[in-house]
């Protein structure tokens, strides 16, 4: 069964991103539309895409989350089915959460291939909430993808203090949003910043950063 998708932006725009959701929210959660759209404006052609067990909630099946490895194969077979319905040019790859932990678990195997450009985290999961040593990390330290990651600095799946710890390729650049939570959404009454104001720091670090390595 070919994947759906979600598609906003521009049908001729020169650099696609293809999004996976996280683990417990759809691809039509309002993070997800509000970042799809910031990055249309942008000038980006965006596509979104559903696990099978996500999509499965939609009828009443309530599946929990499988294990993020479980999924690689579906991830690998949007990009061949975003590919089959026309899409050109460099691809970039990635999702919030869950969604982008699994990008990145396929994301060599594509850029060798030459099948992807990059890979755009949205608040990586760089552990379960309360469980810093159950780290998922091991495969990001080779990774040889292009990678930009974004993560809030009060994200309770790896806060800035811990990353930095980390064993991270030279080829993940990590962009921090000022008391983002795991939505990369801030306090504007604490940090002054609005859930705009981080969307559109966002979109210019994405465009500029897609425009070098598709280059």
């Amino acid at each position: 069964m070919p994947t759906s998708f979600l598609l906003d932006g521009p049908a001729t725009a020169p650099i696609t991103i293809l999004l996976a959701h996280g683990a417990g929210a759809p691809m039509d959660s309002a993070p997800m539309t509000a970042t799809a759209k910031a990055l249309a404006v942008a000038g980006f052609r965006v596509a979104r895409f559903e696990f099978h067990y996500m999509a499965a909630r939609r009828y009443g099946h309530r599946k929990p989350p499988p294990r993020a490895e479980a999924v690689n194969p579906e991830y690998i077979k949007a990009i061949a089915d975003l590919r089959a319905k026309g899409v050109t040019g460099p691809l970039i790859v990635g999702g919030k959460s869950m969604g982008g932990r699994v990008a990145s678990m396929i994301a060599d195997e594509m850029f060798s291939r030459g099948e992807i450009s990059g890979l755009l985290c949205l608040a990586y999961p760089f552990h379960p909430p309360a469980k810093p040593t159950q780290l998922r990390t091991k495969h990001l330290a080779g990774l040889q993808t292009p990678t930009l990651i974004f993560q809030g600095t009060r994200d309770e799946f790896g806060t800035k203090d811990e990353v930095a710890t980390y064993d991270l390729s030279d080829s993940i650049e990590m962009f921090w949003l000022e008391d983002g939570d795991h939505d990369l959404k801030p306090r504007k009454s604490v940090s002054g910043f609005s859930t705009a104001d981080h969307l559109k720091t966002m979109t210019d670090a994405v465009k500029a950063w897609a425009n070098r390595i598709a280059s």
